[in-house]
């Protein structure tokens, strides 16, 4: 493309007009290839095996939790709990249990805030109080969270990987903590079923309907040929076409 420049300069307004977009262009390019080259929030995987990864966030209670397990074990299916430090301290039990079943722990971080409002020292305090605190009741050292409310920052983010953690999201959501009814969480799920989600659920005490829903939804997503895996798991062997950015 010619560019009459002196033609141009008779309309000044317009010359730096257009000297601006091709700054701000120039800025959005550099600012997404920062962007595209550091830290992600992993949504789930591009796969053509019909796989997904079942996840439960838990944060407080215990009173869904045993017959959350017992219908996982029974239906023998291994999914990833992301647990608070406290959670875990406090039911040493029950964290135990899900290790001896087979189960992934990661982590859900140490005070639920969201790490995206925070700053780089407070996110990477809270990852490491809780870090503290699930190797100390469960014996493992996670390297998956996910952070409150799904709430992230590229700071958060980078501060995550520096601490060599993975930031897991999700890309079915059950809404189980709205407590929708038994049916509308099942539904949910069903019609965002993919090869190669990460499906989000809740074993705290605040979903009254989750624990009921599970043995239904886990016929249902083995009758549409699925597997269930971990999240490490899917990560590791089912993302052959590559990661799902949030």
């Amino acid at each position: 493309m010619i560019v009459n420049l002196r033609r141009l300069m008779g309309h000044r307004h317009l010359f730096f007009g257009i000297i601006g977009i091709f700054a701000i262009s120039t800025l959005y390019v550099q600012v997404a290839n920062v962007i595209a080259g550091g830290p992600i929030a992993i949504a789930g995987t591009n796969t053509d095996h019909k796989v997904v990864a079942l996840t439960f966030d838990h944060s407080w209670g215990n009173k869904f939790t045993p017959s959350i397990l017992d219908t996982l074990k029974r239906h023998n299916v291994k999914v990833t709990f992301f647990i608070m430090g406290p959670w875990a301290k406090k039911y040493p039990e029950v964290a135990r249990q899900m290790v001896a079943d087979g189960h992934e722990i990661a982590s859900h971080g140490y005070r639920h805030e969201n790490y995206g409002d925070m700053t780089p020292e407070w996110v990477k305090e809270d990852i490491l109080k809780a870090h503290a605190l699930i190797k100390e009741v469960t014996g493992v050292d996670p390297t998956l969270i996910r952070p409150p409310n799904g709430h992230y920052s590229q700071r958060s983010l980078k501060v995550t990987d520096e601490l060599g953690y993975k930031t897991i999201i999700w890309n079915v959501d059950s809404l189980d903590w709205k407590n929708p009814g038994r049916d509308v969480i099942i539904e949910r799920v069903m019609k965002r079923l993919k090869p190669g989600a990460i499906i989000l659920m809740h074993a705290s005490d605040t979903p009254v309907q989750t624990a009921e829903a599970l043995p239904i939804l886990l016929e249902k997503i083995k009758a549409e040929g699925y597997q269930i895996v971990t999240v490490s798991e899917l990560l590791s062997k089912y993302s052959e076409k590559g990661i799902q950015r949030h």
